[in-house]
């Protein structure tokens, strides 16, 4: 029987055995916290293949291990559940962005990190922005709607902070404001993304082999070096 396990920050795919009591008593003695984490983990795996319309709390709880009782003690709907991984997904890219710049030595290495990181093509960034993209069919939801700008503001402001201290440091031109800096990355980033997701072959490059995220860095910092 195999289960989908949480762990503090990703699911683990793991084999119990033949013996669904065994199953159910180690996923009984799972935290509250890490229960969350959990069916965070599950959902954004189920999402991510099967389309957040589509997918029910019934396949979740299959997934997870547990019954369907057990997921409405920590979500109280299938649509809080998808708002909970928005949410995560941006604190997420947040935490993974500044464990990136930490060692970086000054503004423009921060910056050309920053544009050679696109979370949405990671290998830990697929699936949760796959199921990201799936909010475009679920903003006449408010409440979506609102986690929806709320993740994009965070990222925004981040950006913005990062692109104004190198415009402090004399490492990249004020002709444009931080904040629409900031925008342009995002806008490049999305649209990059999303051509990843639909797996369309060489996009960002062009016939020598040029890279959209190396021209951006010339562009922005010029051909200072990590």
């Amino acid at each position: 029987m195999s289960v989908c396990v949480g762990s503090a920050r990703r699911s683990e795919w793991a084999f119990f055995g033949s013996s669904p009591a065994l199953s159910f008593v180690l996923m009984r003695r799972l935290p509250a916290e890490k229960r969350r984490e959990q069916l965070l983990d599950c959902a954004m795996d189920l999402f991510a293949r099967q389309g957040y319309a589509r997918a029910t709390t019934a396949e979740l709880a299959k997934a997870a291990g547990v019954t369907e009782p057990i997921i409405y003690r920590h979500f109280s709907s299938k649509r809080d559940l998808f708002i909970a991984l928005i949410e995560r997904t941006a604190r997420d890219t947040l935490r993974h962005w500044e464990q990136v710049l930490s060692s970086a030595t000054d503004p423009a290495q921060r910056m050309k990190r920053l544009i050679g990181d696109n979370p949405m093509v990671r290998d830990d960034g697929r699936a949760p922005y796959r199921v990201f993209l799936q909010a475009i069919t679920e903003v006449n939801d408010p409440d979506i709607r609102q986690a929806v700008s709320d993740h994009i503001s965070n990222l925004h402001a981040f950006l913005a902070r990062e692109v104004k201290r190198a415009q402090d440091d004399r490492k990249l031109t004020k002709v444009f404001s931080a904040e629409l800096v900031a925008w342009a990355l995002i806008h490049v980033g999305l649209g990059y993304g999303v051509l990843g997701a639909m797996g369309v072959p060489h996009q960002g490059e062009d016939a020598k082999g040029n890279h959209v995220q190396n021209m951006l860095e010339r562009l922005l910092v010029g051909r200072s070096s990590e």
